[in-house]
């Protein structure tokens, strides 16, 4: 099908911007560190309570059972995090560990081996991927007292330097992953591995609001208009209504709505069971994590898990800073004459919501939420589900000026290698890789406007 772009208008809004509120009618005028965390500016004042008692769960630590606080015991027997919000800092992005960091508190390792046998290919329909036999589909580098963690994750960078048409040198990092001290045998020798930081939490009720026919027309898998741009959807298992659905979420939109995104992350990051996912996330050969003592069946309980996805809907998107400034506003005309907005969408209208505040806005998230091929230098070689090792879902770049402020530094791509947004550009390739070389061909002044509109949003 023939991808629809949409224009990017402006309007009158405010005295300190002139762009369309971001999140619609959600939006708040907030750009402090809590900017992030907010509830959406619509929201009823009725549903304030459920918003925060969300937020209590995704912000408190979990502990291990049994304990008295036997609302939030089952941590792990394996986990990588004891508490959302560390993860996704004050509601924002996770952060990349250096090379000397011993653990990797806000990043995950996803991995899997690739199908060779028709149990494995069938596998892939509901999980879209095949666990490592040994450490299964994500690694869990700590546990709780009694059992050994699966490993432990060190990051090294190389160097990389790229250099722009009027000869300034831009330095990027190369991560390279390294697993040491595997506590549960050897990795299988085709595992396939790939770093994930946690990304920003806002806007996701509105982006789960967007009807599948509006993302169905952005559809361009075999670039019909010749633009370069062949993005596509993808379409993963549905846990709770047993069938395929249209992924949206995570970073090759492997989960298709918040409440399943939410209850994998309990179970892969946590190990804490739910309704949806009620299996401990222990291989075969992890015997003391089989005989980990539960905190319940599920550990979370219904009525919690749907607190959090309320409060996880319904975290508002920051209003636009510094719109009517003319370096910002020469960014945004050199972000659409480059091409960036072809992924990137500025604009987009939500269908009918599971809350009804949420439903028929007019919103500025910059994706399409389609999978894209960014090229050889990003890809993880993974697949997921439909979405190959080459493969990413546009990442929104709403709020993404605020990165620094909310979660204390900027990490950006899906494992957090560039640490500005001019070296997550220059890191683009594959369909993105004209835009890439215009921006390389850009003078200093349109580059620093460019990035200027990127912080405005």
């Amino acid at each position: 099908m023939t991808r629809i772009l949409l224009p990017f208008v402006l309007v009158a809004s405010s005295a300190a911007s002139v762009a369309a509120p971001a999140g619609g009618d959600t939006t708040v005028m907030s750009s402090n560190r809590q900017a992030y965390s907010l509830p959406a500016h619509n929201m009823p004042m009725a549903r304030k309570l459920d918003f925060h008692v969300g937020n209590s769960f995704f912000r408190n630590p979990w502990v291990s059972a049994p304990a008295s606080t036997s609302a939030r015991d089952g941590l792990g027997p394996l986990f990588n995090t004891n508490g959302c919000q560390n993860c996704h800092i004050r509601d924002g992005r996770g952060h990349a560990p250096s090379s000397a960091d011993l653990n990797a508190v806000s990043m995950l390792v996803r991995m899997s081996i690739p199908a060779t046998t028709a149990a494995e290919r069938q596998l892939l329909l509901t999980r879209g991927a095949v666990p490592e036999p040994n450490y299964g589909d994500q690694l869990q580098d700590f546990a709780i007292a009694g059992v050994a963690p699966e490993a432990q994750l060190r990051i090294e960078y190389q160097t990389v330097t790229r250099t722009f048409a009027d000869g300034e040198t831009i330095t990027l990092r190369q991560p390279n992953l390294r697993l040491q001290q595997l506590n549960y045998g050897p990795l299988h020798p085709q595992v396939m591995l790939s770093a994930r930081i946690a990304p920003a939490m806002i806007g996701l009720g509105l982006l789960q609001a967007i009807d599948a026919q509006t993302l169905a027309a952005l559809e361009d898998p075999q670039d019909s208009n010749n633009d370069g741009i062949s993005g596509r959807l993808n379409w993963v298992w549905d846990a709770e209504r047993q069938q395929t659905s249209i992924g949206r979420f995570g970073w090759k939109a492997g989960q298709p709505t918040l409440k399943q995104q939410n209850s994998a992350a309990f179970n892969g990051d946590m190990g804490i069971t739910s309704s949806v996912f009620p299996t401990e996330n222990c291989r075969p050969k992890q015997a003391d994590c089989q005989r980990g003592v539960s905190g319940g069946q599920p550990e979370v309980a219904d009525n919690i898990l749907d607190q959090v996805t309320f409060y996880t809907h319904n975290l508002a998107v920051p209003a636009r800073r510094n719109a009517d400034q003319p370096q910002v506003q020469r960014g945004e005309q050199l972000f659409a004459e480059v091409g960036c907005s072809a992924c990137h969408l500025p604009r987009l209208t939500t269908g009918e919501a599971k809350f009804p505040w949420l439903s028929g806005q007019t919103i500025a998230p910059y994706t399409d939420l389609l999978l894209h091929d960014m090229g050889p230098e990003l890809a993880d070689q993974r697949p997921e589900f439909l979405a190959s090792g080459r493969e990413w879902r546009t990442a929104p770049l709403w709020g993404i000026g605020l990165t620094e402020t909310v979660a204390g530094r900027a990490n950006f791509l899906h494992d957090g290698r560039a640490q500005t947004l001019l070296e997550a550009i220059v890191w683009h390739g594959g369909e993105a890789e004209a835009a890439r070389d215009k921006v390389l061909a850009m003078n200093r002044a349109d580059r620093a406007a460019l990035i200027q509109f990127l912080q405005s949003l």
